[in-house]
């Protein structure tokens, strides 16, 4: 059976992706044979497909996010017509991932949705919207409550900032958004947010490694300077999550806020995380998140034009969650 896909194949020290003809007996090793409906381009994508050495091996099929129906199993867990949600693992590293009309998977990557997500929605959520849930979790386990106070949350116009807002003002938090895009106040203050602050309050180097307490919690996305800030002003006992690299993998700042303030720092990992994490994060997502907020941050394209976007994301210019549906 033919179906189409962007691969990915490498000339020299260049990518170069286009829409090709597959067939069955191109795809993977796996449990799982799953029609695709939709992925999703998130940041990883971007670095995969501009040459940062996220594909391990070529050529493959581009995309950490897929979401469709079983096909075929044979791993008791799924039926045919099962809809299922596949985020991160090996996909787009080692495994082909989410931008074809077909995939097969292990069994172990694979979660079954919720009644009230469709397809479409996973991929609004995508790993971007799954790793904001994460992020909420890893407050609520670290005792950041409403009461507490402010949360801040950083690259809010992206894709992780973006579901974590409509999250976090969902469940009764007061949020601050932090973005470089100060023209999308009315689109943050609509998902929820209370306050929008420009980034360059908090990317400049510290003035210090404690300043003023704001934050009772944080979800960051965007790493370096921007993370320090946030830990120097987070209030006693409070929480802040990284997640994000966007301004850089560094972390200029020192072990006070955590030994003065006993300040958490949690790390997100949304690649390797337990199956047993991600289906109670896709089970609080179907009842926290609002997904007529979730459908504002969203935008459609074709697969053919994936490759676009995904430069747009790295740039920063792409407003929430772009969807990819896979067969345009």
């Amino acid at each position: 059976m033919k179906f189409k896909a962007l691969v990915a194949r490498k000339s020299g020290e260049t990518i170069v992706a286009q829409v090709e003809a597959m067939e069955d007996a191109d795809l993977h090793p796996g449990d799982v044979t799953i029609a695709v409906e939709w992925s999703t381009v998130n940041y990883k994508d971007g670095l995969a497909l501009s040459g940062a050495n996220i594909i391990k091996t070529f050529p493959l099929v581009p995309g950490i996010d897929l979401a469709g129906v079983v096909e075929s199993s044979s791993d008791p867990r799924f039926a045919a017509g099962d809809r299922v949600v596949v985020n991160s693992w090996g996909l787009s590293q080692t495994h082909h991932g989410g931008y074809a009309e077909r995939a097969r998977v292990p069994g172990d990557w694979v979660i079954k949705l919720p009644d009230s997500i469709s397809t479409r929605h996973a991929m609004a959520i995508g790993t971007a919207g799954y790793t904001a849930m994460l992020s909420v979790l890893a407050l609520e386990h670290g005792g950041v409550t409403p009461d507490r106070g402010d949360v801040l949350v950083t690259g809010a116009a992206g894709g992780v900032g973006s579901v974590a807002i409509a999250l976090l003002s969902r469940l009764g938090y007061r949020v601050i958004a932090s973005t470089g895009r100060l023209e999308e106040t009315d689109y943050l203050t609509a998902l929820g947010a209370a306050e929008v602050i420009d980034r360059a309050t908090l990317s400049a180097p510290a003035r210090g490694p404690i300043g003023a307490e704001r934050w009772a919690g944080v979800v960051d996305s965007v790493g370096s300077h921007t993370l320090a800030n946030a830990l120097a002003q987070t209030k006693y006992r409070g929480v802040v999550t990284a997640c994000g690299l966007a301004q850089g993998v560094d972390l200029p700042t020192t072990v006070l806020p955590f030994i003065l303030r006993n300040v958490t720092l949690a790390g997100i990992d949304s690649v390797n995380a337990p199956s047993a994490v991600r289906a109670e994060a896709y089970a609080r997502l179907a009842r926290d998140l609002d997904l007529d907020k979730l459908e504002s941050t969203v935008t459609e394209v074709g697969l053919a034009e994936a490759l676009q976007v995904a430069q747009a994301v790295l740039r920063g210019e792409v407003r929430g969650r772009a969807l990819v549906d896979v067969r345009r």
